[in-house]
Order: structure tokens, then sequence, then C-alpha cells
């Protein structure tokens, strides 16, 4: 499996460790989910219906050559794990160029090493949210593609 870096480096960290500290890990990743920026504050944004807490998203595609992605995603900080995830897909997405998001195979929630430490249900959360990330980046590169054939 080919991931980017950034992920690739994550997957690594969880997969050296024991179940327990995979855990820590995962909240340490919920700690450092950013707040969503302050344009955010009033949107209406895409709530992740499969995750069990209340998970919002909003994805951002550059202009530019590479197609930049911002991802952004609000967790309640009493849901700790559903925050870690996405926590680890923020920081592993986050400035990438469209192309290596769409990559980034659907299982990737699954190659952290979390399936016996968490519930399926979570890490199907988990795997919702990148496959609503990668929707967003899908359909903002389309609209890009069709507007530059336009003109």
């Amino acid at each position: 499996m080919s991931l980017p870096q950034e992920l690739a480096s994550i997957a690594e960290d969880f997969n050296a460790l024991s179940e327990q500290e995979r855990l820590q890990l995962l909240l340490e990743f919920s700690d450092g989910l950013p707040e969503l920026p302050e344009r955010y504050a009033d949107a209406d944004l895409e709530q992740v219906v499969e995750c069990q807490s209340p998970v919002f998203l909003a994805v951002e595609v550059d202009d530019d050559a590479a197609h930049t992605v911002g991802v952004f995603v609000t967790a309640p900080r009493e849901s700790p794990t559903t925050r870690g995830f996405a926590g680890v897909l923020v920081e592993g997405l986050h400035g990438l160029p469209a192309e290596q998001v769409l990559a980034v195979p659907d299982d990737f929630p699954s190659t952290l090493g979390l399936t016996r430490a968490v519930s399926p249900l979570r890490l199907r959360g988990m795997t919702a949210l990148l496959g609503r990330i990668k929707r967003r980046v899908r359909a903002a590169t389309d609209a890009a593609t069709d507007a530059a054939a336009e003109h």
C-alpha cells in the first residue's frame, strides 16, 4: 500500500507500539485536533452520520496546480477516540495535493493496528470520514476540470 509520507509515518508510529500504547497515541491525536478556523464558526458543515459522536467536516481544495487540500474536522472532546481518528486524518491529509488524498486506500483506518482496541463501529466511522473527505476532494477536482474544459 502506498501512503503519503505523513500518513505512512503515522501508521508506522501506531504499529510500533503495543495495543495500550496505541490507544494513548490516539488520545494524543485527539488532543492535537486543531480548532476550526473562524470562517467556519457559523458554517453549515457536513455531518459524518456514520460516526457515533457528532462529527462535522469541511474540505477545501485550492485552485492551484496541485489542488492542495485543506481538511477541517470538529468532534466533541468527550469523544476522544473519534477526535483521535479525526486528528490522524487532519494531520495526515491537510496540505496534500488532491491526487495523493484520492490515492489513500479506503481501508487506511485498519492499518493503524486498532482493530482489537476500538469497536468496529468506531473504525467504520473513521472509514466514513475518510470516504467523505475523498468524495469532497473528487467533486472539487472534477468541477475544476469541467470549468477548465469550458474555457
